[in-house]
């Protein structure tokens, strides 16, 4: 794949070195007009569209996606490997949404969700790079002490790569605005922070070094040291199947 580091622009939110997969991940805010075309490919893919029900004629995915952009609670990414974009993102304000209805939301909570467009990146890591640098964006918010998500009970693969990035399940209940059973997944910022601070990186980045798996814990593609049941970014044979919704 192309290493496009040149591509990254002043319009990105959000970007940080992913060692792991040895790339730099980022997210920029999608741009109704420039990222049409490339979303409606992504979204009526067959790796997506059993997860995701935006997978309409172009038309009616552009209203849906200027719905979208619209929302005040949600704000839709670009996630990026390098500059090369390859992931769409949404990151929402919990207790705005539907999901509420189902847990006992905060006003802080944020929730996320993802999908990896082209096939050339799935099952190499990145998702779980890219989910990992999300979650730690929603807790930039200093009023953010919780990241939730809802991924379909039946996506084991996006489940395992949330509970990677420090994720816990609380349970399954049914989803009637999504159309799924849905598994609610919550992350903790003091666990998250814990897991990946300064000193536990450097330790994961020296096992790594060491060619020693540790207590991976059966993972394939995404760290988690400290007290979120370590993995290491290695296979990426756990990413989320391209999708979580």
């Amino acid at each position: 794949m192309t290493d496009a580091l040149s591509l990254l622009s002043d319009d990105c939110e959000y970007r940080r070195p992913a060692p792991g997969v040895d790339r730099t991940v980022s997210f920029r805010p999608v741009e109704l007009p420039r990222d049409l075309d490339r979303l409606h490919a992504w979204l009526t893919s067959e790796h997506v569209r059993p997860y995701w029900e935006m997978g309409a004629p172009l038309p009616a995915f552009r209203r849906a996606l200027s719905e979208r952009l619209d929302d005040d609670h949600v704000t839709p990414y670009v996630g990026r490997v390098d500059g090369v974009p390859m992931s769409y993102f949404e990151r929402y304000w919990a207790a705005e949404d539907p999901l509420a209805d189902h847990y006992n939301a905060r006003d802080g909570d944020q929730g996320i969700h993802l999908l990896i467009g082209p096939e050339p990146y799935l099952g190499r890591g990145y998702g779980t790079a890219l989910l990992r640098a999300m979650t730690d964006l929603a807790f930039r918010h200093p009023g953010t002490d919780r990241v939730v998500a809802e991924p379909d009970a039946r996506n084991d693969a996006a489940i395992r790569a949330f509970e990677r990035v420090g994720f816990r399940p609380r349970g399954e209940f049914r989803f009637p605005h999504e159309g799924k059973d849905a598994t609610l997944l919550v992350c903790e910022r003091a666990r998250f922070e814990r897991a990946f601070s300064p000193g536990a990186l450097a330790a994961e980045r020296a096992a790594e070094g060491a060619g020693d798996p540790g207590d991976a814990d059966g993972a394939d593609d995404a760290d988690d040291a400290g007290d979120a049941e370590a993995a290491t970014d290695r296979d990426g044979d756990a990413d989320p199947a391209g999708v979580e919704r």
